[in-house]
């Protein structure tokens, strides 16, 4: 019998072991390659009992993808045992390996006996619970394939490991006081350069760590898949400073609290988001606040919401014995850098920010950053899919068993993963962030060659996005000089909508695809569009007008300058550029609107987020932006407070194609400001987009007599401008589809490629 799925690194072989004794059944279960295989001999009933309960009742971080059973004639074998591994993943997309997730209730209680071995060991783990992809370097999972093969077990230990009736039976992260990772507490590079004595180690590090975060200090703790930055949240002066020596002036900062009670002083937790909290992978959880108070201010400026999460290891539950407050607990990266995973590297790269470094001497072989979730229209919603998700499987509808390439796709520039997909699914890579230097580059590379390691699948094919300037795509270029066929081209949106189409099994939708940037096939930047998509190829049937972007780059930072685009009071266009501080003098803004009148260095767009951006620009929310999605996710901050007013919503053709008129919207929006506030402009600007995007929609729909309307893109994580899509379609006769399962920003995109590259079936044989 071979049981595949999330199999290997869950406690499945002593679960197989307990399940067979307990029915008297003799034979042998053992790991080979990706899968388990396993051999019952007894009384048929028993043995079909047993199939049942494998089937039915599996470990907890397990999934069972398959059970392929084969009967044979009876060989007389007595006894049952847990066998070594054998052979090597045979190729497939069943995620051999489990993700990293929390500590469990059961290591936790350890954690706190006095009388337990584990007792405030910080690493503590079982088959329930810990690090897996972070540690794992090959498959079978088994320590030796991993970076506790370093941390040889203790006598006590080894007998946990060995007896499969305990929790701890062949738990590869297993480890305790005496044979298991330590714990030090540095406070200068030079404990690393010259081996000297640091602070402190084990529990006397973690004390020394919380008396330094109440005295104001800002550390560096290495964690299960990276290192974050830590200090008091709520302490401005504290926070302030982590900004100024990070360079990050106002982009939200992310928070651990102690429980769940701690968050609801300051949060709203409703049950789908202490549902979230309390769940074992812990993502970092986008709440709304319930109070005015300034600590979070400076934690998410400007902004009606902060992420948080609860202690998801045994040394963030041991670090709130020594803190009460609310940490800040971030990547420890410089803008734009991937995670540090060593303390050498917070020494090297962030040795003027920390104050200390709590360090720990297990390798991390996969950085992965922490994954976060909003609850947008009552419906979890990826951010970030990493953490505690990374590498679960995902659905290739696309995908025909024996005839589907192998795909590697190497996803955007911006909030890229990558995805390798083969019939029966795809596999998407932790987040890797911006590729766009040599580190996050490097990083990019390193994703891809542990993806195909864990999977031991080896691609036929590359897809990558249309933008030609990509690094991802100058990646994929290579890939093809080395042998896969391709690259094949996908357009962003279409990647977008693919990917929603795909986690919900549909093979034609009219998607709004609604973001900031994406490269249109027309040479223009698209971001506000309606699609009739199938998996192979898409038909823009409508979306926004475009209008232009005085001065290109520049207009994203400074969007009023968007509004010398739509605006016709050349006196309110001027004071805004100058209040806004997107120029110096009027002479200046004259120059502006000269740019916008003439086309002149004013790329043309679609774009929905630049739309929300000029908005924000108009009504004050935002002057410049310092982080990605920062104008519009303080106007969403702005318009929680406001009211939609009734307003006309103006529509145009182009090519034939019914669009939203965004110069008119624009300017019935300002003229609006003479009597509504702020608020209510800011609420106005979200109802009409989603109503007019929706409305082409469903008219659309309708005309090609299309059963599915979706909606996805960066902007599908605004919950007002979500919910009024959805009170849109419903009432209709078409199905609502709308992102779970995927991100639908960027970090979805890969995935959608490696659908569409699919679905056009391209082999190396036609690439030649």
């Amino acid at each position: 019998m071979q049981i595949s799925g999330t199999v290997q690194g869950v406690g499945f072989r002593p679960f197989v072991y307990r399940t067979a004794v307990d029915a008297g059944i003799a034979g042998y279960v053992r790991n080979t390659g990706g899968a388990v295989e396993a051999a019952f001999e007894g009384p048929q009933a028993a043995i079909e009992q047993v199939l049942q309960t494998v089937r039915t009742d599996p470990p907890p971080l397990s999934t069972v993808e398959a059970v392929d059973v084969e009967w044979r004639d009876p060989t007389g074998v007595e006894g049952f045992e847990i066998c070594d591994s054998t052979g090597k993943h045979a190729g497939g997309v069943d995620a051999p390996v489990p993700p990293d997730t929390g500590i469990c209730e059961a290591c936790l209680d350890d954690l706190r006996d006095p009388d337990s071995r584990y007792h405030e060991y910080w690493a503590t783990a079982c088959v329930d619970c810990g690090p897996r992809f972070a540690v794992v370097e090959d498959v079978p999972y088994d320590r030796a394939r991993t970076s506790m093969a370093a941390f040889p077990l203790c006598e006590d230990c080894r007998e946990r490991y060995e007896t499969p009736t305990s929790r701890r039976c062949h738990a590869q992260t297993i480890g305790c006081p005496d044979c298991g990772p330590t714990l030090r507490y540095e406070i200068d590079a030079e404990c690393v350069a010259t081996g000297a004595e640091c602070v402190a180690t084990g529990t006397d590090a973690i004390a020394r760590a919380g008396d330094a975060l109440t005295d104001g200090s800002i550390l560096a703790i290495k964690g299960t898949g990276g290192i974050h930055l830590v200090c008091d949240a709520t302490d401005p002066e504290t926070v302030g400073r982590l900004r100024a020596r990070t360079g990050r002036p106002a982009k939200p900062f992310a928070c651990m609290a102690r429980s769940v009670d701690a968050i609801e002083a300051f949060a709203e937790v409703d049950n789908t988001a202490r549902e979230l909290l309390t769940d074992v992978r812990s993502p970092i959880v986008l709440l709304e606040t319930t109070t005015a108070a300034s600590w979070l201010d400076v934690v998410a400026p400007g902004l009606s919401t902060v992420g948080v999460m609860t202690p998801y290891a045994g040394l963030h539950h041991l670090l709130f014995d020594h803190v009460d407050d609310p940490v800040v607990m971030t990547s420890a990266n410089r803008p734009g850098q991937p995670m540090c995973t060593t303390t050498e590297s917070v020494w090297d790269r962030l040795g003027d920010v920390v104050d200390g470094v709590v360090g720990h001497d297990r390798e991390i072989v996969a950085r992965c950053d922490d994954s976060v979730v909003r609850v947008v229209d009552d419906t979890p919603r990826f951010v970030r899919r990493s953490r505690g998700w990374t590498p679960t499987t995902l659905p290739n509808p696309t995908g025909v068993d024996g005839e589907s390439p192998v795909v590697l796709a190497v996803g955007p520039e911006r909030d890229a993963t990558v995805a390798v997909a083969g019939s029966d699914g795809v596999v998407s890579s932790q987040h890797i962030g911006a590729v766009d230097s040599p580190n996050t580059l490097a990083f990019h590379r390193d994703a891809v060659t542990h993806l195909q390691e864990l999977t031991n699948l080896s691609p036929d094919v590359v897809a990558c996005d249309r933008h030609p300037d990509f690094l991802t795509t100058t990646e994929a270029e290579q890939y093809a000089a080395d042998g896969m066929a391709g690259p094949v081209a996908v357009q962003h949106h279409h990647a977008h909508a693919a990917a929603l189409c795909a986690e919900h099994d549909v093979n034609r939708a009219i998607v709004v695809v609604a973001d900031g940037t994406g490269y249109g096939p027309d040479g223009t930047i698209w971001g506000g569009e309606v699609l009739d998509v199938t998996y192979e190829g898409f038909e823009r049937v409508g979306g926004l007008s475009s209008f232009g972007l005085p001065g290109g780059e520049v207009a994203i930072e400074y969007p009023a300058r968007i509004l010398a685009t739509l605006l016709a009071d050349t006196d309110r266009i001027d004071d805004r550029l100058l209040e806004t501080g997107a120029v110096e003098s009027r002479d200046d803004a004259a120059v502006v609107r000269q740019q916008a009148e003439r086309g002149v260095n004013a790329p043309t767009t679609t774009s929905a987020g630049r739309y929300l951006d000029a908005v924000s620009a108009l009504v004050g929310a935002c002057d410049r932006r310092t982080y990605e999605g920062e104008p519009a996710q303080r106007l969403e901050g702005l318009a929680r407070d406001g009211t939609p007013q009734p307003i006309d919503i103006p529509y145009k053709t182009r090519s034939g194609d019914r669009v939203l008129d965004v110069q008119t919207l624009v300017r019935s929006l300002a003229a609006l400001t003479a009597d509504a506030s702020a608020a209510d402009v800011a609420a106005t600007a979200q109802h009409a987009l989603a109503s007019g995007l929706a409305t082409i929609a469903l008219d659309t729909a309708a005309e090609r007599n299309v059963g599915a309307v979706g909606f996805t893109g960066g902007v599908a994580y605004n919950g007002a401008i979500s919910r009024q899509l959805r009170t849109h379609v419903e009432p209709s006769d078409c199905r609502y589809l709308q992102p779970a399962a995927v991100p639908p920003g960027d970090g979805g995109i890969a995935y959608g490629q490696a659908i569409v590259a699919t679905a056009r079936n391209i082999s190396v044989a036609d690439n030649r």
